[in-house]
């Protein structure tokens, strides 16, 4: 994608009227004068005719709304209240921010109270709903094979019915196609005309798979409670037989001989080849694979958002660390197939960590031992900075630095039975003003933790005030000389360098990548990047390209892309372009006044409204079913 230069601010086209002249409140982002505008203008100036935006070179989407549907009316309580839309989503279904400072308003607090925390009456709309007419798998590739359903299958048989319903193409050229050299979903495809045409690329050597894929046969053993945990079950005895102190005393396991040789102990499958040493002696932790987190760029894992297509945007603009959406371990004991996919690895991943969520010792630890047998990962993570009641009140999550005993059985527990670093993210305690993680960092270095992230808030803090540095600072000497990352408001290359003179070993980068992913190039060229809104929206073409290769090319994985795609953007409506900006950097905190950006396209991205979020959607991905209707998961509080 080419570099953008900072353009000269010219007038703006559109909106009627001078530029208003004010004062920015305290919290608002400062922009130059001649792109401010008001909120009637804004949204005047987008839904004028003359303001169509051409998706690429052979269509063009519409002045009006897009599908046509009002805003819903917690969204727009919300947007009266001249907030923006999306929220933040660093841990599991996180809710962002705690009210706003002592001594308001009780009026004010109310409306604040309105606006804060999950959409929970959203409409609840799955992307199958949209294609319930839905063709057999028996019928996709044209397989002579009779349906092994008969009559009582639930799916359509009638080709021709089915292609009559089916929704037009959205190209000539199928993106699964091009990357794997073969499309399974056939003609429910909605790129299908490249199939007829012989295909967008010629065959070639196929790319490396996505891996960490849930093996049926596994899935059946755990859902029948078939998987032994064998090192899991020792080190738990052992860990209830002796203090909580010190390292966990190593057994002698004696070579295993008999007919069970070749069977790794607790594993479900058996194995073939000749039976190595790895296979029968346990590492030690001396001999644990070890990682150099020193100076890395850390992508934070992110629910919803944090999805594999956007880990690959963030690659292609320097990431060097990737770690999964956070996977409740319960789950995947259970052999949930939507949680094993949140543990799904893409080759670019070259250092990739998966993140565990959970309240005690025995599930985390078989949880541990599972993946450490099963996948291919770099590290583990454990989650000790969800603060959302849901996770808290079970016990995990932030609750977890208040249940030492707890916590010290889990990471002690989980080092036993990886072969692979384990991490930790924790923030600085529960309450705003009594930290905890100064306390506990020497002794997560003694339990055996590889290394460990420091979010510079507290669980009642969420998202309000900014992230602690100092106190971060602090947290560096107490973990000395294990390795600690540092989080929370780094939105560019000068935020980085401020973070990096406390001491950490580095920073791990969550919502600013949300707002702008190629945050990662300027932190390693140290510059501001004036990216124009052609280039953002072809990073945005990226996206439901790698969206439709992973989700699927047909209905359902369409709406699926189009849905994560509409969560994302709930973000990047957020970003003020570098050339509009009066003072630079951004910070993260700062909320974006309305303002007319210096084409059309940057200006229906800088709108907080669901309904111009559908409409860059369907520039990329076609028009939106009938009813559609979406409101982004989380409310944005973040600038109070």
């Amino acid at each position: 994608m080419a570099e953008g230069e900072a353009e000269v601010p010219a007038e703006t086209g559109g909106g009627g009227g001078e530029p208003p002249t004010r004062t920015l409140e305290p919290g608002v982002a400062p922009i130059k004068a001649q792109y401010l505008t008001t909120k009637e203008q804004f949204h005047e100036f987008l839904e004028a005719p003359a303001g169509q935006v051409k998706a690429d070179g052979e269509t063009e989407s519409g002045g009006a709304t897009g599908n046509g549907v009002a805003e819903p009316e917690a969204k727009r309580a919300r947007l009266e209240d001249g907030q923006s839309g999306g929220g933040q989503t660093e841990d599991r279904k996180e809710v962002e921010e705690e009210e706003g400072a002592a001594g308001e308003p009780r009026e004010h607090k109310k409306a604040q109270k309105r606006a804060r925390g999950q959409h929970k009456n959203r409409p609840h709309l799955k992307p199958a709903d949209h294609d319930s007419n839905r063709l057999c798998p028996s019928l996709v590739q044209g397989l002579s094979a009779m349906c092994l359903f008969g009559d009582r299958c639930r799916y359509l048989h009638d080709v021709a019915a089915y292609l009559e319903q089916k929704p037009p193409d959205l190209g000539s050229r199928c993106p699964v196609i091009e990357t794997l050299g073969r499309c399974p979903y056939g003609i429910t495809c909605r790129f299908a005309g490249a199939h007829l045409a012989g295909g967008a690329s010629p065959w070639g050597p196929l790319p490396p798979p996505v891996r960490n894929g849930l093996d049926k046969a596994l899935q059946r053993q755990l859902r029948k409670h078939q998987v032994r945990f064998q090192r899991s079950e020792e080190a738990l005895r052992r860990l209830s037989q002796s203090p909580l102190s010190g390292v966990l005393p190593e057994p002698f396991d004696g070579d295993t001989v008999g007919p069970d040789a070749g069977v790794a102990p607790g594993s479900p499958l058996q194995t073939c080849g000749p039976l190595t040493d790895e296979d029968v002696v346990k590492l030690r932790a001396c001999e644990k694979k070890r990682l150099d987190f020193h100076g890395k760029l850390y992508l934070a894992p992110l629910t919803t958002c944090g999805n594999l297509p956007f880990r690959r945007i963030c690659k292609r603009f320097g990431a060097d660390v990737t770690c999964g959406e956070m996977a409740v371990c319960t789950n995947l004991l259970q052999g949930q197939t939507s949680e094993w996919a949140l543990l799904k690895r893409h080759p670019c991943e070259d250092i990739f960590g998966v993140q565990l969520e959970g309240a005690f010792p025995d599930t985390m630890t078989k949880c541990a031992e599972l993946l450490n047998r099963t996948i291919d990962v770099d590290f583990v993570d454990i989650n000790v900075g969800c603060p959302i009641d849901l996770v808290y009140k079970k016990g995990g999550g932030c609750a977890l630095m208040n249940r030492t005993a707890k916590f010290q059985q889990i990471v002690r527990g989980m080092n036993e039975v990886l072969d692979v670093p384990l991490t930790v993210k924790i923030r600085t305690g529960v309450q705003e003003r009594v930290n905890l993680a100064h306390r506990l960092l020497p002794e997560l270095r003694d339990w055996g933790a590889a290394m460990v992230t420091v979010h510079g808030r507290s669980r009642e803090q969420r998202y309000t005030k900014c992230a602690d540095w100092e106190y971060i600072r602090e947290c560096v000497q107490a973990a000395s000389p294990m390795p600690l990352f540092g989080n929370g408001d780094i939105l560019s290359y000068e935020d980085a360098e401020r973070a990096m003179q406390t001491g950490v070993a580095g920073f791990m980068v969550g919502r600013g990548a949300l707002l702008k992913p190629w945050l990662f190039t300027e932190l390693r060229e140290r510059r501001h990047w004036d990216i124009s809104s052609s280039e953002r929206l072809d990073m945005l073409r990226d996206f439901t390209r790698f969206g439709l290769e992973h989700w699927g090319s047909d209905t359902r994985g369409v709406e699926v892309t189009r849905r994560f795609l509409l969560e994302w953007l709930s973000f990047l409506c957020r970003y003020i372009p570098v050339g509009l900006l009066d003072r630079l950097p951004q910070k993260i905190n700062e909320r974006p006044p309305y303002y007319l950006g210096r084409d059309h396209l940057e200006t229906l991205m800088a709108s907080p409204r669901a309904d111009d979020w559908v409409r860059i959607s369907e520039m990329l991905l076609g028009p939106v079913p009938p009813n559609f209707v979406f409101l982004p998961k989380h409310k944005a509080n973040a600038y109070k």
